[in-house]
């Protein structure tokens, strides 16, 4: 049905999916949600800024969150905005703001104690987020390795990817010892292989089967 839908819409969104297109920074506490705007406009059409704040003295916890319309100008944001802003994808409005958001700044805090980091230095290490795990260091690429206990259709593999846009290919493989499954999925940009990892890590495809996706190397630059 969210295939479907995606497809058949004729809204100026490619997917009506708010995890796609909402993001969550780090930004300096003295940022209004103007600043806010105006440093991340030039990825896409903002629906809107916001900074959050706290109840009780009104000031800036020195996070906010930027929603666009489109999931490709959301991607490009994370992947090309300065790495200072520790740009992730948002947790659902519907889920715990509150944990999502101290757990964030917690994990960026921490790694800047440990002397990783320095606040805004403008060289911070990319960390993936994943829902319910802890945030890992590791080596982005455009590319996906998935592993399935069972084996793989083609093409709802297929279908099931191309959700997040960019997909380039999807070659699925079947070992005929352990009738597991195995694919490689590469998308046109690293944010996009981000997003179809976040996504679709743990995802149960079919029902009761967890999909494995990890990053491949690609022979790619990893700094980009």
């Amino acid at each position: 049905v969210f295939i479907a839908q995606s497809r058949a819409s004729g809204s100026h969104r490619d997917v009506e999916d708010e995890e796609l297109t909402r993001i969550f920074v780090m930004i300096p506490k003295s940022y209004t949600e103007e600043d806010l705007r105006e440093k991340f406009k030039m990825y896409g059409d903002i629906e809107y800024c916001s900074i959050i704040k706290n109840k009780t003295t009104g000031e800036s916890k020195g996070l906010g969150y930027v929603r666009y319309l489109k999931p490709s100008q959301a991607a490009r944001a994370i992947e090309e905005c300065d790495r200072s802003y520790r740009a992730i994808l948002a947790e659902p409005k519907n889920k715990s703001s509150e944990s999502f958001e101290h757990d964030y700044y917690n994990n960026n805090t921490r790694q800047e104690s440990r002397g990783n980091t320095l606040p805004f230095c403008g060289q911070p290490e990319f960390c993936s987020f994943e829902k319910n795990e802890s945030r890992i260091q590791e080596s982005v690429s455009k590319r996906l390795s998935v592993v399935s206990r069972l084996p793989f259709n083609q093409e709802q593999l297929f279908a099931l990817f191309d959700i997040v846009p960019g997909l380039e290919y999807c070659d699925v493989q079947r070992d005929p010892h352990t009738n597991s499954g195995y694919a490689v999925i590469q998308y046109n940009t690293a944010a996009s292989a981000i997003y179809a990892k976040y996504k679709l890590h743990g995802f149960e495809y079919p029902p009761g089967n967890r999909l494995t996706v990890i990053f491949l190397e690609d022979g790619s630059d990893s700094s980009e």
